[in-house]
């Protein structure tokens, strides 16, 4: 498939109130992200997910976000939400992130030397990788930028990039390594968790531009 017949998606992470869902999904974003992590700022209770998930539209996948959680806790997440799919942030190991029979990615963290590809042959039943900018044990969503020079482009996987993406340096992203989709938090907000509709529409304007410049 050749870069001008693909279209990077784009992935709105940290969304805690309805109405940015609804915002996210009407301005053309593909996916939506729950954290479901006590001590991210951007955390959201069931009750709140559930309203931001009635919030969506139709074709807007519903991710949740979880860093080394007990098993207990997501199956409760599972039986009480509808989620598309599952994001793992942190060390959980493979046979972790298959026990739910569900369709997962899995955090890389850039902020560490080592081969991304180590992550993804580790891994083999993940759907995708996420590349982010944190080292293993913190948190993503703090705006800083890894190496793209370090995104493989032979994984053979689908990779997001993650990691201090904002309207000023999300095309550049783009063009450089040719992702499958990018993902940002902090980069479309004007305090933590709260999502600005015209930063969210700039950023989404910038990867569109990309594509339709090839």
């Amino acid at each position: 498939m050749s870069a001008k017949s693909f279209r990077t998606r784009v992935k709105i992470c940290g969304v805690t109130r309805p109405e940015h869902a609804r915002d996210a999904a009407h301005l053309g974003a593909d996916a939506v992200g729950l954290v479901f992590h006590e001590r991210s700022p951007r955390a959201v209770d069931r009750a709140t997910a559930q309203a931001v998930i009635d919030a969506l539209p139709p074709f807007v996948t519903v991710v949740a976000l979880f860093q080394d959680p007990q098993a207990a806790f997501v199956r409760q997440v599972l039986s009480e939400l509808r989620i598309d799919l599952l994001q793992f942030h942190g060390d959980e190991a493979p046979e972790f992130c298959e026990g739910f029979h569900r369709r997962y990615i899995k955090a890389i963290p850039m902020g560490e030397s080592g081969d991304p590809k180590a992550w993804v042959a580790r891994y083999p039943s993940a759907v995708g990788f996420l590349l982010d900018s944190h080292s293993r044990g913190t948190s993503g969503g703090s705006g800083e930028v890894f190496d793209w020079a370090r995104v493989p482009h032979d994984a053979g996987v689908p990779l997001i990039m993650a990691g201090g993406l904002s309207p000023d340096n999300v095309g550049d992203a783009v063009k450089q390594a040719r992702p499958f989709a990018v993902d940002v938090s902090s980069g479309v907000e004007s305090a933590p968790g709260v999502k600005d509709p015209q930063l969210m529409a700039a950023f989404i304007n910038e990867v569109s531009n990309v594509h339709q410049a090839d």
